[in-house]
């Protein structure tokens, strides 16, 4: 995994997740996808930074921050991409 990837720490019955990733498919955004029902490290990771709670999307950004089940406004903005309509 390079550290100037996006993670993204999800399942694939989330529709949370599945817009998550649209919406990056879409503006190109290339990232790391992680299903925590089958990565039980990946989930240890998301349950350690949720405090305890499997919430995702999880996103990991290549400066160290974290979203936790993101808006597409709030992607478009720490992506510095145009608002969505």
């Amino acid at each position: 995994m390079s550290d100037q990837i996006i993670t993204v720490y999800g399942t694939v019955w989330c529709g949370d997740c599945r817009r998550t990733r649209r919406f990056l498919d879409e503006h190109q955004i290339e990232y790391q996808w992680i299903n925590i029902d089958q990565d039980k490290v990946g989930e240890q990771y998301v349950l350690k930074v949720n405090k305890g709670n499997r919430s995702v999307p999880t996103i990991l950004f290549p400066d160290g921050s974290i979203l936790v089940e993101p808006s597409n406004a709030q992607l478009a903005k720490k992506l510095n991409l145009a608002e969505p309509v």
